[in-house]
């Protein structure tokens, strides 16, 4: 059975729950806004079923949902964020209207945070950028899910990206992908719904291949998309996410001495450019063209371009969730 919820209900069960939860108002606005965003773009695996995730880190006592970002700047196209053990996407969602500003006036622009959790969507911090013009681009690590290429065992974190420009209409061309063959939001619906995994997606506890979702939910690590390739990107973002930020690399993650934590104390490194200070030219022309081009084929489907079209659907229809989740959630709701 499917729960229908409009978006504005949607927003209220998700700030509710949040704010339930021990969040500041300004806390509970974000992380509600990036999982309905995410729901309603039909992102199912990183939009309201990621609730629980976050009232289960803030009652172990893992993440602080009333605290928010130390924010200062420390040259000028650089801002630095201590999160105070908070949530990643407030202190990207704080420091936008400063990054934008920075981005206009030196051409780049970075964010580094630290000691915080990210347990959503990446491109919610940075489609918006986008929409204004700018480029921009997001890394994020993890604590170990993850064998690398040739490994048996969890070293590294599914560890995500996402990139984002403006199409030159007003909207985004945007990309957010785990470093993983699937990531772990992913494997939860594949345990969910009975589904097996792809081929190649991960390991057993034992290190023996498997395609059950059980095995990787039981402590299995996810394997890397294309072999070497995957692994050697997880191991960029793990750098600019961790070592260029400050942050705890993902090994050094402690989150196990907070039995029901579901997150990690990580980083965030976000880069946003202007394209018409860096080439020079008309940058909106361009990106118009170049888009024209790849939809030459006519069968082409550029990355967000579903999600978009989930969007405007929803905006009129608002979503359905499962009877199962919706039930988790009312529980969760004072």
């Amino acid at each position: 059975m499917l729960i229908y919820l409009s978006r504005a209900d949607a927003l209220a069960l998700a700030f509710d729950i949040m704010m339930h939860a021990g969040a500041r108002p300004e806390v509970a606005g974000t992380i509600a806004d990036c999982l309905v965003r995410a729901e309603c773009d039909g992102v199912l695996s990183h939009g309201l079923s990621r609730l629980p995730d976050h009232v289960a880190s803030i009652r172990a006592h893992w993440a602080d949902p009333a605290a928010l970002p130390d924010i200062m700047q420390v040259r000028p196209g650089l801002l630095r964020a201590d999160g105070g053990n908070g949530f990643t996407p407030v202190a990207a969602r704080m420091a936008r209207s400063r990054l934008t500003e920075m981005a206009r006036q030196e051409g780049l622009a970075a964010l580094c945070v630290r000691n915080t959790h990210h347990l959503g969507a990446l491109w919610c911090d940075i489609e918006p950028l986008a929409e204004e013009g700018l480029v921009a681009a997001s890394f994020v690590h993890s604590r170990p899910r993850m064998a690398p290429y040739g490994a048996k065992k969890a070293l590294i974190g599914t560890n995500a990206m996402a990139f984002a420009f403006p199409d030159g209409l007003g909207g985004a061309i945007t990309f957010d992908q785990a470093s993983s063959v699937l990531s772990v939001g992913d494997v939860r619906r594949h345990a969910r719904e009975g589904r097996p995994l792809p081929p190649a997606a991960g390991l057993t506890r034992a290190g023996i291949p498997t395609t059950a979702a059980d095995d990787i939910m039981n402590g299995g690590p996810l394997l890397p998309f294309g072999g070497h390739k995957g692994a050697s990107i997880a191991l960029m973002v793990e750098i600019m996410a961790a070592a260029m930020t400050g942050a705890a690399f993902g090994f050094e993650d402690h989150s196990s001495s907070y039995p029901g934590a579901a997150s990690s104390n990580a980083g965030l490194f976000l880069l946003v450019m202007d394209p018409a200070i860096t080439s020079g030219n008309d940058a909106t022309e361009r990106f118009m063209h170049l888009i024209a081009h790849l939809h030459s084929d006519p069968d082409i489907r550029l990355p967000g371009e579903r999600r978009r079209a989930n969007r405007a659907r929803t905006m009129q229809n608002g979503i359905t969730i499962e009877e199962d989740l919706a039930n988790v959630l009312f529980s969760l709701r004072p």
